[in-house]
Order: C-alpha cells, then structure tokens, then sequence
C-alpha cells in the first residue's frame, strides 16, 4: 500500500482469541430469518493474504455469512475473530474502529443515487480523515484512475453503467486503503468482457495493495480466475474447501454438481 497518504489506521484492539495469526476465523455461525435458517453452525477460516471465493446456490446464505464478518448483520450463535479480536459484543467505538480495516464491495454497488461519484468514494474519508476537501478529491480521483475510470468524478451514479458503477464502488472500497476487502457477487450482470476486468482488478488489487479478499459469486469462470481457495456453502454450512485444482478434480458430488452446472445431483433444483 502507498504508505504517504497518512489516512488514520485503526486503534489497537484487545486480542480475544490466540488465532491472532489468522485474518478472519467463523467458528460455529448460525444466523436465522423467522423460521428460515439461512448459516447452521458454519465454520470457516480465511488466511491473511489469500482470496478466499465462496460459491453455492442462490439463497445459501453467502451475503449473509459476508455482512456478518463485519457485523453489518448480527448472529444469533457462534464466534468471527478478526485477527484475533472477536467482534460479537464489540461497543461501537472498537467495531467502527475494527472497520476501518475492511473495504466492501456491495452486489449492486450500493452508491448513493443523489451524490457524485467522487461525493461517493469520499464519504468515510470526509467522516474519518480530517482532510480538506481538495485532498479527499484528488483521492477519490486516484482510486477512481486505479480501476479505470477517468473524469467521471462530477458525474452521479445514474450516468454510468452497470459495470462502471462496480469499478466505481470498487474504488469507494479501496479509498480508506483497507486490509481486507469483502467482495458480493462482483461480476453477477456484467457481460463476460466487463466481468472480466473485474476479476482482473481484484487480482491487481492483491497483488498491488497485499489486501485479503473474500469473494462471495455463482461465477464459476471468475472463481478459477481468482481464487488462491475455494469454499462452498450449502444448506448453513461449509462443505468444501479447496485450492482451484483441488475444486477442479474433486469428486464431491455437490461441488460437482455446481461446477458443472447440471441439474441432476444431490443440490435441490426446486
């Protein structure tokens, strides 16, 4: 990461779990909506460094398990260190604080409609940073050069397509240089070419800024592309890990079943 941007750093938090080697460690996450349980005592360990890709069926639960690493939704059991520190029952303060770690790329770009896009990837800088309104444009105008986008800062969300909004949101996720970004179906609605750059910039992203990435996508093309491992989630549950080529020789039938793409095999259809 460029090291003369003096963006703040978040405080030191208390360590609460020895797996402080880890980046992020879900032990045991349930999480219900009414009668529906969506995660079932799912586990699940990302290393620092690495882009972890979790695929599975729509509706399984893999933007829930993503909101929760950062507590954008609550669980109902179980425990999300993040480096060390377990977040349930963090104060505010210490979990905005926690936050600031993390960049996060929403599945529909989650701009704000009525704010230029430069407005947009400067907001947690004008919250958090103390810069002048000069300096947090011409950042905004550095994250924006980073993902390809050039003299669209004055321009609202309404102006651009779907695939320059994702660029766009991408560089909101990265203004703050984060060490962790969190990725909801990046490339779901794009056409394979601008899906495509997508993958490319958050390959660029780790290998640029050294972010840890977790990827939440039913793209099984980005996933290859992507991936240093691979999860899959199922009925509340991790059922697999494994590195690209591990996924691609597998015989577990559901993870063949998904891969493929066929609707015979132990995955539901309806």
């Amino acid at each position: 990461m460029e090291s003369n941007l003096n963006i703040p750093k978040p405080k030191d938090l208390r360590v609460a779990d020895p797996a402080a080697h880890a980046g992020i460690v879900i032990k045991g996450v349930s999480r219900n909506f009414g009668s529906k349980m969506v995660l079932d005592q799912c586990d699940l360990l990302v290393n620092k460094g690495e882009t972890l890709v979790i695929i599975g069926r729509s509706g399984e639960g893999k933007s829930v398990l993503l909101k929760s690493i950062v507590r954008l939704l609550e669980v109902d059991e179980g425990q999300i260190w993040i480096e060390g520190t377990e977040i349930n029952g963090l104060q505010k303060g210490p979990l905005m604080q926690l936050r600031k770690k993390f960049g996060f790329l929403f599945q529909g770009a989650a701009l704000f409609d009525s704010m230029t896009i430069c407005k947009n990837i400067g907001l947690m800088l004008e919250e958090h940073s103390g810069w002048s309104q000069e300096r947090i444009r011409e950042r905004a105008c550095e994250c924006l050069a980073m993902v390809g986008l050039h003299e669209i800062e004055d321009k609202l969300p309404s102006a651009l397509s779907g695939g320059m909004k994702k660029r766009a949101g991408l560089a909101r996720a990265i203004v703050m240089q984060p060490e962790y970004i969190l990725y909801d179906e990046p490339t779901t609605g794009l056409d394979p070419i601008t899906g495509d750059a997508i993958n490319d910039l958050i390959i660029k992203g780790k290998r640029e800024l050294g972010v840890t990435s977790v990827v939440v996508t039913h793209d099984m093309p980005s996933a290859f592309k992507i991936a240093d491992r691979i999860a899959m989630l199922n009925g509340g549950k991790i059922v697999f890990t494994g590195t690209v080529d591990e996924v691609r020789s597998t015989d577990h039938p559901m993870v063949r079943q998904f891969i493929e793409g066929i609707s015979q095999g132990p995955l539901e259809t309806f």
